[in-house]
């Protein structure tokens, strides 16, 4: 049988009351008792039925995900997700919604941060470049009660609680290998496009890729990224000043998750042969510019799971429980047309 809270108080000779106190972490009792209640939690390997107990005290987890305003098909996939994680998580009274951040502007990321309510909010997944205004506002929500984690726009921890999100620089590396190999020793150039280098995920992809094409694939050369900041009339004129000067150009990369605008505008390009293609993320544009052979190859993260082991990670925290690490690694999946 499972030990219950009342064998457990019987173990350590202390009441259910005390028990309780100690297994919410609430003040009032000493510390030799709260030692020999953990002891007795050891000893009988108990594990509290937190659902149960949340039941009976109506506690609920209430979260947040700050995600970019612009993002297209790729944030439309992820909010998708968060509100199947809402159903697929109801029974365990949890409850996440989505607030729209302007990710170019951190001070006033930091601002919205500052107004959200501990009393209504207990954890938040922020998706947003890294800044010392965020950074410096997230000690701040930690000071107040509100847990927070990056979401896939951050640095992996070894520990994998402060970020959700797949290892940037592995997928990087990734792409480079991929575009190496796919190049068949030809020289080229390749040309790398961002929609802003600020955010940690497109940085360390750029490295990666780089690591690799200048390891191992020396014919290839590797130009300046563009950056787009998500605008149609600057990507139209940075891209045709790039395929203008340089009209060697054999490979794209595109590092960001939403690669309609760029590689829209590169397949309208009168050309005598397509250029090597490898984007990130599954987006209904980038499924059919896969099997429509416009693309030649994506690196991806599950939304699904990076959306799940937020939340649980949140929860984790708010539970003051350890976090499984192996459970929130999120894989990195490269789909040819083939295997779509």
């Amino acid at each position: 049988m499972r030990p219950t809270t009342k064998d457990l108080a019987q173990a350590a000779g202390v009441s259910l009351a005390t028990v309780d106190r100690v297994l919410n972490d609430r003040s009032g009792v000493r510390k030799d008792t709260v030692d020999r209640v953990n002891q007795a939690i050891e000893k009988l390997g108990f594990t509290r039925n937190l659902v149960a107990a949340n039941l009976a005290r109506g506690k609920d987890y209430r979260f947040v995900f700050l995600l970019p305003r612009t993002g297209d098909q790729f944030l439309e996939g992820l909010i998708k997700r968060i509100g199947e994680a809402n159903l697929a998580f109801a029974a365990e009274m949890v409850r996440a919604e989505v607030i729209h951040i302007p990710e170019g502007d951190p001070h006033q990321i930091a601002h919205l941060l500052g107004k959200l309510d501990a009393e209504r909010v207990n954890g938040v997944a922020i998706m947003a470049p890294e800044s010392p205004q965020v950074r410096d506002a997230k000690a701040r929500l930690a000071h107040r009660g509100i847990e927070t984690v990056s979401f896939i726009s951050g640095q992996i921890t070894q520990d994998h609680d402060d970020f959700v999100g797949i290892d940037n620089h592995a997928a990087g590396a990734t792409a480079g290998r991929l575009m190496g190999r796919f190049s068949e020793g030809k020289p080229g150039k390749i040309l790398v496009i961002a929609e802003t280098m600020l955010a940690r995920d497109s940085l360390e992809r750029r490295l990666g890729f780089d690591e690799v094409i200048n390891a191992d694939y020396p014919h290839l050369s590797v130009l300046p990224s563009l950056e787009t900041y998500g605008d149609a009339d600057r990507a139209a004129r940075i891209l045709e000043a790039s395929f203008s000067g340089h009209p060697g150009i054999s490979g794209v990369y595109v590092l960001s998750s939403e690669s309609r605008l760029a590689l829209t505008l590169i397949n309208a390009r009168p050309k005598t042969r397509q250029p090597l293609i490898i984007a990130h993320e599954r987006t209904p544009f980038n499924e059919a510019g896969l099997l429509s052979n416009q693309i030649d190859a994506l690196i991806t993260q599950d939304p699904g799971h990076l959306v799940r082991s937020a939340i649980r990670i949140l929860r984790a925290r708010c539970d003051r429980r350890d976090i499984l690490a192996s459970q929130e690694k999120i894989r990195i999946e490269i789909l040819f047309k083939e295997n779509i």
